[in-house]
């Protein structure tokens, strides 16, 4: 072969560059994977992820940390909680690990426990945006009005940071705040507009919200940028019965949210 080739490919040969190096499924790799799994809403399958990262590294704060955010976005707050004292047993004074603690706390109905957690988190020197949403999260069980000034702050950590912002909008969903959830992730969309769950959870607020119109065409968009989600497909065909009494329902979330 000319040495003109092989400058041309740095000095390597074509041969070699047609092989390329195997991927090392390494902690690295399986924390990239949690993380995707997460934006994209498989709980499941990241929760499995951060398990895989603990059999490379079991002092990944992160990792533990992750396990206890999934089992409280799975619903499984017992779990959650079982998890994290188990994890705090290793990192007693992790903020994030604190705050997830204290969602986990709160959303099973232990608000006292729930507010002392969080406190603990923020005096660890706990300034992250989650540190920050879980302390919306804790307060929002408590129905305390200052939850709003958690968000904000969470969001000012995180300026223009589309996923910070769905995690926002994923609280006051729970919550039952469909129209302040909705307002978040039209933000979100503004930064992030090729993403399928955006759609799919604006959707679901729209419908809640007895936005029929909107709401199809949210989920439809949704359908077209993840041909394989599923949920965007059942969605439509929900939307498609639901009548009169939706609309109804929705018009009074608008009225008095």
């Amino acid at each position: 072969m000319s040495r003109f080739v092989n400058l041309e490919l740095g000095g390597e040969s074509e041969d070699y560059s047609q092989h390329p190096k195997p991927l090392v499924k390494d902690e690295a790799y399986y924390a990239a994977e949690a993380q995707s799994a997460f934006e994209n809403g498989n709980f499941e399958s990241a929760l499995r992820l951060y398990s895989k990262i603990l059999e490379f590294n079991p002092q990944n704060a992160g990792a533990w940390t992750g396990q206890v955010r999934m089992l409280i976005e799975l619903g499984e707050f017992r779990e959650a909680k079982l998890w994290a004292d188990k994890a705090l047993e290793r990192f007693p004074h992790e903020p994030e690990l604190l705050a997830a603690k204290a969602v986990a706390l709160g959303r099973s109905g232990d608000l006292q426990g729930a507010l002392a957690f969080s406190d603990s988190a923020i005096e660890e020197r706990g300034d992250t945006p989650y540190v920050w949403l879980a302390r919306a999260d804790v307060l929002l069980a408590r129905k305390e009005p200052r939850a709003d000034y958690c968000f904000e702050k969470a969001l000012l950590l995180a300026p223009r940071n589309w996923f910070i912002v769905w995690l926002g909008a994923r609280i006051r969903h729970y919550y039952e705040q469909f129209a302040l959830a909705l307002k978040l992730l039209q933000q979100a969309l503004e930064w992030n507009a090729g993403h399928f769950l955006l759609w799919l959870e604006l959707g679901d607020c729209q419908q809640m919200l007895g936005m029929v119109g909107p709401a199809k065409s949210s989920f439809t968009q949704a359908q077209q940028l993840n041909p394989q989600c599923r949920e965007a497909s059942l969605a439509l065909t929900k939307l498609s019965s639901a009548g009169f009494g939706g609309r109804v329902r929705g018009f009074w979330r608008r009225l008095f949210p």
